[in-house]
């Protein structure tokens, strides 16, 4: 098992090779610092304490500033354990690097919260017919529904019922790492995770998942390779090269850089050439 704590940034989405548009999720993963290790002999199971941000330091209390100072670094604001998760030391530091593209992983962050909300939105219910009255009261077609018989006087235990929705803990699992960029501190993920911009995430390996890693990872369209290799082809009819799109813009610049300099030691010979024969007219 393998996790890292992340920051959620917001939505957005990217194009792939074959033209296809895939919603996407940014993940800013700050390095990660191994704050405790935990083992089987000691606290009777095994896992890493991972912690990310540093804390403002009037926020600092006397307990934190002697457990962080045994990994030698200062508190933070998010904390967790990833259970199962071995082979680091005290002080370590993990980064986006940790996953690549094509990973299946599971997300976990607190929800967005909504307010008091009613039995439709919050369970999910059926609205009431919208004529013959709609079962009574002032706005029938959003009504609860029936609680419990008429004798017994009283509600059943674990009717749905309105209430406070969201701020709980809720985890979307099997998302797929589109592609991981260690340089920026950034992780994308398909799909949506929980929680609202700006929320403290928790990404782990996939728990359910049947493949850990997907067949063929989504290959996104790189914006600048695409118009660095046109530029190149423009400059490439120029010398009457035959280069293609299949190919690296490392190997297109080097097959344009021989023509060039092919085409400059012609011309470079052609001046000599030219001025020998001056020479020899005199």
């Amino acid at each position: 098992m393998k996790g890292i704590l992340g920051r959620k940034v917001g939505m957005t989405q990217l194009f792939t090779s074959d033209g296809r548009l895939v919603p996407v999720t940014l993940v800013e993963v700050k390095p990660n610092v191994v704050t405790s290790i935990l083992t089987l002999e000691k606290n009777g199971y095994v896992a890493t304490q991972l912690a990310v941000e540093d804390k403002k330091k009037t926020h600092f209390k006397k307990p934190e500033i002697n457990h962080f100072k045994k990994a030698n670094t200062t508190p933070k604001r998010f904390v967790k354990e990833i259970r199962n998760m071995s082979g680091y030391a005290l002080g370590d530091t993990i980064d986006a690097s940790l996953f690549s593209a094509g990973e299946i992983v599971d997300v976990t962050a607190i929800s967005k919260g909504k307010g008091f909300a009613g039995t439709i939105k919050r369970w999910n219910q059926h609205i009431g017919p919208k004529s013959h009255g709609g079962g009574g009261g002032s706005k029938p077609i959003r009504q609860v529904g029936s609680l419990g018989d008429i004798n017994g006087n009283s509600v059943w235990p674990g009717m749905h019922g309105a209430g406070h929705l969201g701020v709980e803990q809720v985890t979307n699992q099997n998302l797929e790492i589109v592609k991981e960029d260690s340089e920026n501190n950034l992780l994308i993920i398909k799909g949506s995770i929980p929680g609202p911009k700006g929320a403290f995430v928790v990404i782990k390996e996939a728990k359910t998942s049947l493949v850990k890693k997907a067949e063929k990872p989504i290959e996104l369209v790189n914006l600048k390779e695409a118009l660095a290799k046109n530029e190149l082809l423009e400059q490439a009819k120029k010398y009457n090269l035959d280069l293609n799109s299949q190919m690296t813009v490392k190997q297109m610049k080097t097959l344009l850089d021989e023509a060039i300099a092919k085409e400059e030691a012609e011309k470079a010979k052609a001046e000599e050439n030219k001025e020998e024969k001056a020479e020899g007219d005199k």
